[in-house]
């Protein structure tokens, strides 16, 4: 995600329109209907592949390739300033299905979209599908049944009772999740106290480690890592972490005992599915990143198998096959979290 400037007002938009996560149909659609060839895909990043939430995308549309269903390029480390040029220079160069990211450009990207209105546009957006632009989906990574889970964990290994958590912004693709979490603490030590700190950036991994040190200093044993440089304050200071959107206990073994992991597959082979088809329209994909879509889950424990209380393994599976069912829903949130 790229840095962005929330308003309150906005915040009350999404949250508005995120709590259903519905679908909203436009008229229009998008799109060839021929099956046999392959899609030429774009992509536009306005941060590193490798940083958690656009990898994700990454690896989703590289399978895609490999399975030689679509033709596969991409831009990163885009300027907000620059992604309005870059957009249309993919459009102009005939690309059946565009994804991106428009969070701080999202007035622009739908001008985009207007202007090629055969083009389909699959979109990280906090907006809800509009009329004006039948060719743009949107998607975000709806997650919190995964987060969920990974705090009923931390709450069987909290022994302080004091988590500390490091967030890039404090906006609904954040908040959701972090609520999630301290909701599954809960479930476990429902006496937890959380720090809750920001750091103004999506990838800034020395500010976050020294976020982190802040709060391990002041007595938090567990860290909720939702950017990059948390687990390395984690490790340094012998504590536990739990890992967000990508699985890192292979970097460190010791550290990271859970994390919830985003899977964008569903998402973009919904999407080149309707694009070959020639049903593309404006919908809102979020609801693929459930974890009854598919779109997300709990990574194993690896490392950390039989370490864990039974009690809270047992809890997880419970509350997963639930969730799975339908017959739990786990609470979206997009109000700002606060330490407590």
């Amino acid at each position: 995600m790229s840095n962005k400037s929330f308003t309150t007002t906005r915040r009350r938009l999404l949250q508005a329109g995120a709590a259903g996560a519905s679908v909203l149909a436009m008229p229009a659609l998008v799109g060839r209907a021929s099956a046999q060839e392959k899609l030429k895909v774009a992509a536009i990043y306005t941060v590193p592949v490798e940083q958690q939430w656009v990898s994700r995308i990454h690896i989703a549309a590289n399978a895609a390739a490999e399975r030689g269903e679509i033709e596969y390029v991409f831009s990163e480390n885009t300027s907000n300033s620059d992604y309005e040029r870059v957009m249309r220079e993919y459009s102009e160069a005939g690309h059946d299905l565009i994804v991106g990211e428009i969070f701080a450009v999202e007035e622009a990207a739908r001008q985009v979209a207007r202007d090629y209105p055969d083009t389909a546009y699959l979109m990280g957006s906090s907006f809800l599908p509009q009329e004006d632009t039948p060719n743009l989906a949107v998607f975000d990574n709806y997650i919190q049944d995964a987060s969920y889970l990974s705090g009923i964990i931390a709450g069987a290994m909290t022994k302080s009772k004091n988590i500390g958590m490091v967030g890039g912004f404090p906006i609904p693709e954040v908040n959701r999740l972090m609520h999630a979490f301290m909701a599954g603490v809960k479930e476990m030590a429902p006496d937890t106290t959380f720090q809750v700190a920001f750091i103004g950036s999506w990838f800034d991994p020395p500010k976050a480690k020294e976020t982190a040190f802040a709060q391990i200093d002041a007595g938090a044993d567990i860290m909720y890592a939702e950017r990059f440089g948390v687990s390395d304050a984690a490790k340094e200071k012998g504590i536990l972490a739990i890992g967000n959107v990508i699985d890192t206990q292979p970097d460190y073994p010791d550290t990271v005992v859970a994390s919830a992991l985003w899977h964008f597959e569903p998402t973009l082979d919904a999407a080149i599915a309707k694009v070959k088809a020639g049903e593309f329209k404006a919908e809102n994909y979020g609801v693929y990143s459930f974890m009854k879509e598919g779109g997300c889950s709990l990574a194993p424990l690896g490392t950390f198998e039989g370490k864990v209380p039974q009690e809270a393994f047992d809890l997880v599976a419970e509350k997963e096959a639930a969730i799975k069912a339908g017959d739990f829903i786990v609470e979206i949130n997009d109000e700002e979290p606060k330490s407590s």
